[in-house]
Parts: structure tokens; C-alpha cells; sequence
């Protein structure tokens, strides 16, 4: 074998070992053998091409043809050429499952299945780190700068690895770079002659050249070296704790050196929170057998974030030991409090693996196998050296704590050291939260009510919408954007309601895990990814730390945050008033009417009232008139009716602007009342508008947060580009069906929506909101007018303002008087 071929064939094992780093991405390994057999032709056509001879962009070029009909092959043999050569429709295939990938890397959890647009990602992107291995190593014999593409090709796959890519992975793709340098060697070295080596005399390279006979000096000098820098590579990481627990996994196993056994690290387990709950697949992570009776309450708890430093919370830095043969009692749990002691067992799925033990809290007892470390103030399991829930069976007892909100009401003040850790909040809290917190709380008399009230805000009377498209966000400005926006996930609310607790002295921390899942047919209960929450702890001196749930539609408010009716009155409460139907007459039995006839009760029990004279001739039959008959009518109309004027205003400003579109009014005013529904009716559903972004970019975000398919995502398309084409082509024209298209976006929002939703944006659109702003603006322009106005004249402009486009229609008027005016000039 040649110099040069067997270079070509160390670049392409050198390529393939860097690519081994992307196997724990996804699940099956199949692409892999794909991937390397099509590396292995592309290969054996430049080593083919650079023995005819040809010159070396004409070998890339060959190279890069040959890899484009392969992939033609696989992946779009159907809008190909003869089934080989890529026209254009081979192109738009290309360009969907490129499109399809990138939008399923997004979209699953590692490990993610290798849909077709996956497999094109990983089998493409090998080829094309290989072929420029291929072509700066073997082409133009420069080994050193190949090693850029394959440090790229391993960078993306430790980046996106849970945990990093590790370090076996590490070695294997550090060895094949070294082979790939050694080869180089070899082959430099095969062009100089005769290389003297030391006392044995001179050696022929040719002895070695096929990796026969005994290395000379400079090989074995180039392996030594090679050796030593990969081990300083690997140790010093390792060796270093300012890099954050090198390759072994000690940072990402969450142990590291220390005294007391080590100490836990402060990783962020929030990292993929928000992907989980939004994978279209509800993968099972774990399922258990418990023998609680309700299972309401067993969230499974894996870490308790306790740090809130401005940027995140995150679990503090903490001594870690091993695991007792039984967890000590949870700190500051009374014996006064009601337990119920749970005993349940739990099987983790093969792919789920991660460092942070899932457990009921509190559990007492762990029986598990395996490298494990106990964190008493969390109260948590850690995984030591590379230990993970991989495959896990494993028991645990619990207990139920089940206290009344009369004891948390009487809870006494939490222990100094302990208050003054869990009330911290960083100097960069937006004032808005403590004021926000305040108003909220307002009223309380104590820590428990304030919770409470809390709790509610977020959970019923606040208006807060739940949502896992919205950004995460990082730090203390992210709680004031959603106490604004009011939007979010349970991470949103577990933050904010923490965050807010601690400004009012409430010992507070985040918990992370999972909701109790969901009861199977044979008496299990599965969890899976759309079960991963986060919720808020807070402390109560005498029960400890006691759980919360601010997160509307999500898991389960406990017990003890509702009113405790059943408990015995305090005999230090004042005795409730009596109703008015159970107080007693003084006048006697109310069945016998001893009033006269200008007298009546005013109540059942009441004394005779005299009633008014009544005006007129006449005598009074003593009976009702009949204009409080028809008052009373009306006022009950009124009431009732008053709930559906949302839906009323609705329908008819729907009704308004769908008409306005039609061809023979104004162009302007008819396209802007057409996008001014389009954005209400996205509003009706939860996604709020914004009056910053283009018509284009409010387009695409309709699309992307309402999910909608291919058709109304298109008309809305549509819809915006002639709101760009009225407002700023020199002639615009009309644009025909936009009333239809309008309609087919409501049908797409309408259809990929909750029933709840849907419900909601019929009876209560949100978008009847502008009915208040209208009113509002009446009621300015009357206190301003009313008294140079003409009652007529101002009822007009009233009648204008509150009109289907009206406005609208006169700005789209302006703005077309003004461009033809500017093009008149």
C-alpha cells in the first residue's frame, strides 16, 4: 500500500472515531454503518483520482460529485434523475429533510430517534467533516490543520451530550488524530532516504514504511510525545476543579474533591426542562408501585435549587456523604404533624440516565445499588463516579406529611441561620417583584396566608396563562417579564413565587422533578417527560418544607393550602353572626300578615315599613307597578347579558372587518381590518400581539407558537404580505379571499388548541380587551369635548370610534392621501 493511500485510510478512521462522539445523540446506531461505508467510497475515489493523476481541487471535486449522488441515492432516489442525478426537485427534497431535521433535533431529547431529516444531518455532516479531512491531510499533505474539522465534529457532539461525550469517546477520537499525524510522519519521512539512526547503525525506511520491523528514532520519539500530550490532555482537565471536574465526569456527576466526603456541585438540572415538556412523544422515564392511598401528593423530587444568586437558581454547593441505612428526620417536622409512612418501588427507563436520583419527599429509607452519595440538606441522591439512573430498581420508604392549615397558621418563627440562608435575594431584584409580592399578600396575617395568597394569584385569580413555548429566560429580569407578560411555564412560576416569598420573610426554594404521573391498568403508575415540573418549597418551623403549586392546570394544590373547615373553632375567634333568615321576629310568626294596608314587611322576620303615598287618582290594589316590574326585567336582562357582550362585540367585529375586505371598498382600510382580526383571533387563543414586530415577523410567530399546518400557515403568509404591499408598494393591488384566509388561520388556531381554549375564545376572547380601550378613549374624548361638542357631533364620533375599522380605515386612508401625495410632489 502507498504512502498516500495509507494516509487517505487513516483519515477516514480518524474521521470516523471523532464522528463516535455523536452516538449517544440518538438511537439506533444504524446510521453509523451508513455513514462509514459512504465515507468509504468517497475515499477510495480520491485515493483512485490522485493515482491517475489529477490535481487537487479536480480530486475534491470528484470526491464532493461522488458524495452528492450518494447521498442523491439514499435519501431522494424518487425526485432524482434516473434516480441518481439531482435536479430540482431532488433539491426541494433535499431542502425538506434538511428542514425536517433541524426542526426534529429541536423537538426530541437525547437520545432522539434517527427520523430521515436526522439521519440526512449525521451521515452529511460526516462526509463533509471527511472530506475535508481527507482533501487538508492526504490532497495537500497537511495533517496538523485537519485536526480543526475533527475537533469541530467532536466539539458539536460534547455540546450537545448530557454530561459531556465522555472521555473514552475523548481518547478514541484524540487516537485517531494521532494516527492520522503518525501516518503523515511515516509518509514525510519515506520521501528522505536513509534516516541515521543511532548506535545499530543506519535503517532503511522502507523497513518500516508498511508498519513492519523495528520503529527508528523519530517514530518512536513522535509516539512518546503523542502520548504524553494526550495524557496531559486528559489529566490535567481532570486533575483541575477550576474546569469544572474535567473529562471523567466529576462535575457532571455532581461530585467532586472535598472534605467531608466531597461536596455536591452547582449544576443546573433546568437545562432541558422546557424540551421535555415539549418532545410530541410522552417517553416514559419511570413507572412505581406504591402502597399511598392518594397519590396526589408523590411528586417524585430530584434536587431542591436553593441559590438564587441574580442569574439562576441552582442547588448550593454542599458537603455530600454516603448513604445511611436511614435518612435522618426531616428538619423542623413536629410529632404533632400527621404522617403516613409509603413504601414504593421504582424502575427507571434504560434511556433515561442522569445524575440526580428521583425520590418522594421525605424519604426515609433507600435501598438502591450502585455508587451513591446522600445530601442531607436537600435531602437528595447524587450518582458518584459516573454513577446514573440507568436501568435502576430500587425501593424507597417515605413519609406523607399531612398538616392542617391550622398549624401552619401557628407555625412559629423559623430558626435564625436558617431564615437568613432562604431569604436572600440578590440587590438586582427588580423592585416590581418586592412591590408586587406586597400588594399580593396584603392583608395576611401571617406567613402561612401570605403563601396562600400567593400561591392563588398565580394558580387562579392573577390571569397567568400556562405555556412551554415561551422563553425560559435567566436571571432576576426574566421574573419581572413574566409577572408582566404573565405567560410562562412551571419554571416561571416556581421562580417567581419563590423569589416573591422570600422578599415577604418566607424561607423559600425551587424543587425539580416530577408530577406523580399517571395510573396504569395493572397498578402501576407511569412518568414520563410531559411529568417534569418544577414547583416551590417553602418552610414552616414544625413541618418543614411543605409544597406549593402556583402552575395552573398542572399537578395538584395540596390539601392544606385550602381553608381547614373542618377543624374545631379557636375558642379565642369571635362566634360566627347568625343569617339573617335564621334571626328571630319580633313581631311574631311571619306567616300571619298583620300589616295594614299601607304597610308591608321589608323581610321575612321584619317589622311592618309604611309604604310611599302612590301618585295619582285612584286606589292602590296593593300590587307591584308595573315599572318595577319592567325595571327589575330589564336589570335581570342586563345581567344576564352583560357576560356575553365580550361575544357579542366579538362577532360583530369579526363580522365588520370580514366585510370590509370585500373588493369594492377601500383597499387600506379593508387589508388593515383583515390583519387587525388575523391578530385578534391568534389573541382569542393566548398569543398575545405585538405592536413592535413587522407584519412578516408577527406572521411567523403566529405560526410557530399557534403550531399551525402547512395551509393556514400559508394563507397567513398571505394575509401579511399584502398588510407589506398596501402600506409600502408605490401601487398597490388588491389582494382577493382575504376574509378567507382570514378564517382559514382561525380554523388552524382553533383546531390545534386545547378545548379549554377554545372555549375560552368564544365566550371570553381576550381580544375584548380593545372593547375596554375603546370605551376608555370615548369616555377621555367626552370629559374633553362635552362642552364644546354638540351632543349629535359627539355622539357620531363615538359611534365612529367604537365602529368595525373605523379607525383603520381613516389611518389607511391618511397613509394612502400622504404617499400620493409625496408621489404627486
Amino acid at each position: 500500500m502507498s504512502g498516500r493511500a495509507r494516509l487517505a485510510l487513516c483519515a477516514a478512521a480518524a474521521t470516523l472515531c471523532a464522528a463516535g462522539a455523536l452516538l449517544p445523540l440518538v438511537d439506533p446506531l444504524t446510521w453509523m454503518i451508513q455513514a462509514a461505508a459512504l465515507l468509504a467510497v468517497v475515499t477510495g475515489v480520491g485515493a483512485a483520482a490522485r493515482r491517475a493523476p489529477l490535481a487537487g481541487p479536480l480530486v475534491i471535486g470528484a470526491q464532493a460529485l461522488v458524495a452528492v449522488l450518494l447521498l442523491t441515492v439514499f435519501f431522494v432516489p424518487g425526485e432524482a434523475i434516473l434516480g441518481v442525478l439531482p435536479g430540482p426537485d431532488a433539491v426541494a427534497g433535499f431542502g425538506r429533510l434538511l428542514h425536517d431535521g433541524l426542526r426534529d433535533a429541536g423537538r426530541y431529547a437525547i437520545p432522539a430517534p434517527v427520523t430521515p431529516g436526522i439521519r440526512l444531518l449525521l451521515i452529511a455532516g460526516v462526509l463533509l467533516i471527511g472530506l475535508l479531512v481527507d482533501a487538508l491531510a492526504v490532497t495537500y499533505r497537511s495533517a496538523a490543520p485537519a485536526g480543526l474539522p475533527l475537533l469541530a465534529l467532536y466539539s458539536v457532539a460534547a455540546g450537545l451530550s448530557q454530561g459531556g461525550a465522555g472521555w473514552l469517546r475523548f481518547l478514541i477520537a484524540a487516537a485517531g488524530y494521532l494516527l492520522l499525524l503518525l501516518a503523515e510522519g511515516r509518509d514525510r519521512l519515506s520521501q528522505w532516504g536513509r534516516v541515521f539512526g543511532g548506535p545499530g547503525g543506519p535503517d532503511r525506511v522502507r523497513g518500516f514504511a508498511g508498519f513492519g520491523g523495528p520503529s527508528p528514532a523519530p517514530v518512536r520519539t513522535g509516539r512518546r510525545i503523542g502520548a504524553l500530550v494526550l495524557g496531559i490532555a486528559v489529566a490535567v482537565p481532570a486533575l483541575l476543579p477550576s474546569l469544572g471536574g474535567g473529562l471523567f465526569g466529576a462535575g457532571a456527576n455532581g461530585v467532586g474533591p472535598g472534605s467531608g466526603g466531597g461536596t455536591i456541585s452547582a449544576v443546573n438540572p433546568l437545562v432541558s426542562l422546557q424540551d421535555s415538556l415539549n418532545q410530541p412523544v410522552d417517553k416514559e422515564v419511570l413507572n412505581y408501585r406504591t402502597t399511598a392511598t392518594d397519590s396526589r401528593d408523590m411528586y417524585l423530587r430530584i434536587v431542591a435549587l436553593d441559590q438564587f444568586d441574580g442569574t439562576t437558581w441552582k442547588p448550593s454547593e454542599r458537603t455530600v456523604t454516603d448513604v445511611p441505612e436511614r435518612l435522618p428526620r426531616p428538619p423542623g417536622l413536629s410529632s404533632s404533624v400527621a404522617l403516613d409512612h409509603v413504601n414504593t418501588s421504582i424502575s427507571t427507563a434504560g434511556w433515561y440516565a442522569q445524575n440526580w436520583l428521583p425520590l418522594p419527599y421525605p424519604a426515609s429509607k433507600v435501598e438502591i445499588s450502585g455508587r451513591w452519595r446522600f445530601e442531607p440538606q436537600g435531602r437528595t441522591l447524587v450518582g458518584d463516579r459516573g454513577q446514573t439512573t440507568h436501568s435502576l430498581q430500587y425501593q424507597v420508604e417515605s413519609l406523607q406529611v399531612r398538616p392542617t392549615s391550622r398549624q401552619l397558621a401557628a407555625a412559629p418563627a423559623p430558626p435564625a441561620k436558617l431564615l437568613r440562608e432562604y431569604t436572600k435575594v440578590p440587590g438586582s431584584l427588580p423592585p416590581v417583584v418586592r412591590s408586587t409580592a406586597r400588594r399580593v399578600a396584603h392583608g395576611a396575617p401571617n406567613a402561612y396566608a401570605k403563601a396562600v395568597k400567593l400561591q392563588d394569584w398565580f394558580a387562579l385569580d392573577g390571569g397567568f396563562t400556562y405555556n412551554t413555548e415561551v422563553r425560559a429566560g435567566s436571571g432576576s429580569e426574566a421574573i419581572a417579564r413574566f409577572l408582566r407578560q404573565k405567560e410562562g411555564f412551571c419554571v416561571h412560576f416556581s421562580f417567581s413565587m419563590a423569589a416573591m416569598a422570600r422578599t415577604l420573610g418566607i424561607p423559600a426554594r425551587v424543587a425539580v422533578g416530577f408530577t406523580p404521573g399517571t395510573k396504569q391498568p395493572d397498578g402501576t403508575t407511569s412518568v414520563g417527560l410531559k411529568d417534569a415540573h418544577a414547583w416551590p418549597e417553602l418552610y414552616f418551623q414544625g413541618v418543614g418544607w411543605t409544597r406549593f403549586e402556583p402552575t395552573p392546570s398542572r399537578g395538584s394544590i395540596p390539601d392544606y393550602a385550602y381553608p381547614d373547615a373542618s377543624a374545631p373553632a379557636d375558642p379565642g375567634d369571635p362566634a360566627p353572626a347568625p343569617s339573617r333568615s335564621a334571626a328571630p321576629s319580633d313581631d311574631g310568626p311571619t306567616t300571619a300578615p298583620s300589616c295594614g294596608p299601607d304597610a308591608r314587611r321589608a323581610g321575612s322576620g321584619s317589622a311592618c315599613v309604611t309604604l310611599p303615598a302612590q301618585s295619582g287618582a285612584g286606589p292602590s290594589d296593593g300590587g307591584t307597578s308595573p315599572w318595577v316590574i319592567a325595571g327589575i326585567a330589564s336589570a335581570a336582562l342586563l345581567v344576564l347579558l352583560l357576560p356575553a357582550v365580550p361575544l357579542l362585540w366579538r362577532v360583530r367585529i369579526r363580522a365588520g372587518r370580514l366585510a370590509a375586505t370585500a373588493g369594492d371598498g377601500d383597499l387600506v382600510a379593508g387589508t388593515l381590518a383583515a390583519w387587525r382580526e388575523l391578530l385578534d383571533t391568534a389573541w382569542d387563543v393566548g398569543i398575545l400581539p405585538d405592536e413592535s414586530l413587522t407584519p412578516r415577523k408577527a406572521a411567523a410567530r403566529i405560526i410557530s407558537v399557534g403550531a399551525l399546518p402547512p395551509e393556514p400557515a400559508a394563507a397567513a403568509r398571505r394575509v401579511a404580505t399584502a398588510v407589506e404591499q398596501v402600506l409600502y408598494a408605490p401601487h398597490p393591488q388588491p389582494v382577493p379571499g382575504l376574509a378567507a384566509e382570514v378564517q382559514l388561520v382561525r380554523s388552524g388556531l382553533r383546531s390545534g388548541a386545547p378545548r379549554a381554549v377554545r372555549l375560552r375564545a368564544r365566550l371570553a376572547p381576550r381580544s375584548a380587551a380593545r372593547l375596554t380601550h375603546a370605551w376608555s378613549a370615548c369616555g377621555a374624548a367626552l370629559l374633553l369635548r362635552c362642552r364644546t361638542s354638540r351632543p349629535v357631533a359627539l355622539t357620531r364620533r363615538t359611534v365612529a370610534a367604537l365602529r368595525p375599522g373605523g379607525r383603520q380605515g381613516r389611518q389607511g386612508r391618511q397613509g394612502r392621501q400622504g404617499r400620493q401625495g409625496s408621489e404627486g410632489a
